[in-house]
């Protein structure tokens, strides 16, 4: 496998990071149809324990099974495939070396009470990473959570030992808890911040929602307003989040959101890619469909980000 120019550039960016992360870096980049673009699409499966099996598979039945998530994600090619331990062992051996996979090692479930502090268990392990061959771990934050300090010493401890073992770090930071209101979990201004602590944390990837125009922060509104900072359409929000990730020095992705109609979701790369944005790591909008349908939708994203559409 021989990186192209664009990947060396992106690897040369993790200037502190040893030769084994970023050789996983470059592995998950040079892989599938969008190989050696810049470009990711990874599909990440981790919405049976955040939201339980019927609201997440039934729509798609097939979906039941880890099996088909693997095949469809290397049958799309994908750059890589997220999800918690038991799913990743559940296919480990089936499909070893097939395709670059991501251990979701930490998890929140939908049975918890609306009084619990925003947070996730830790559900596995580095050393899980390394026996399953896994290319990263990833991590959800919660930025406006109570509970976010625990989570920021956690990931920080745990993207320390991945590293040491040359296993990259993919951070999911979702704004989300006491501080923020409902509509400021999709803010810009909290947006762009949750993207930055991500990238302060040590962040290979980041995994970012895409924003409205909503600022929720009396004091970022001043801010944004007396810089002019445009926020008017998706792709200036989306470069307002590149450029909080150390000026688009760290791979940034943005998740596919709740299930919506397939043109919301080409609009939504479409803006992706032109405001500078790695990608996008699209669960539901793809496994929630026929697969047929989902292989078509990915082929469609990956023409995008291809700039042929």
């Amino acid at each position: 496998m021989k990186a192209t120019g664009t990947v060396k550039k992106i690897l040369a960016k993790y200037e502190g990071e040893n030769p084994g992360v970023k050789g996983k870096l470059c592995q998950m980049l040079m892989h599938g149809k969008l190989a050696g673009t810049g470009k990711m699409i990874i599909l990440p499966v981790d919405q049976g324990f955040e939201h339980g099996p019927a609201r997440s598979f039934a729509p798609n039945p097939a979906g039941y099974d880890p099996h088909y998530h693997y095949q469809l994600a290397i049958d799309a090619g994908l750059n890589a495939y997220a999800a918690p331990l038991g799913p990743l062992e559940a296919g480990a051996d089936t499909f070893a070396g097939q395709i670059p996979t991501i251990l979701k090692v930490n998890s929140a479930n939908s049975l918890m009470s609306d009084t619990a502090g925003k947070n996730q268990a830790v559900t596995a392990s580095v050393d899980d990473a390394l026996r399953l061959g896994c290319a990263a771990i990833g991590f959800t934050i919660y930025p406006g959570s109570d509970m976010a300090l625990d989570m920021f010493e956690e990931i920080v401890e745990m993207r320390k030992e991945a590293a040491s073992k040359g296993v990259a770090t993919v951070i999911w930071s979702y704004p989300r808890g006491e501080a923020i209101s409902k509509d400021g979990e999709t803010a810009i201004d909290i947006g762009a911040y949750a993207a930055h602590i991500a990238a302060l944390l040590g962040a290979h990837i980041i995994k970012i929602k895409l924003s409205t125009d909503h600022l929720e922060q009396p004091e970022a509104k001043k801010a944004f307003e007396s810089a002019g900072i445009d926020i008017s359409t998706q792709a200036a929000r989306v470069s307002e989040c590149v450029r909080s990730a150390f000026d688009g020095r760290r791979i940034i992705v943005f998740s596919g959101g709740a299930a919506k109609g397939a043109d919301a979701v080409y609009d939504d790369a479409r803006a992706i890619r032109d405001g500078g944005g790695n990608g996008s790591i699209i669960g539901r909008n793809s496994f929630q469909r026929s697969r047929e349908d989902a292989l078509d939708m990915l082929g469609k994203l990956i023409d995008i980000y291809k700039g042929k559409d």
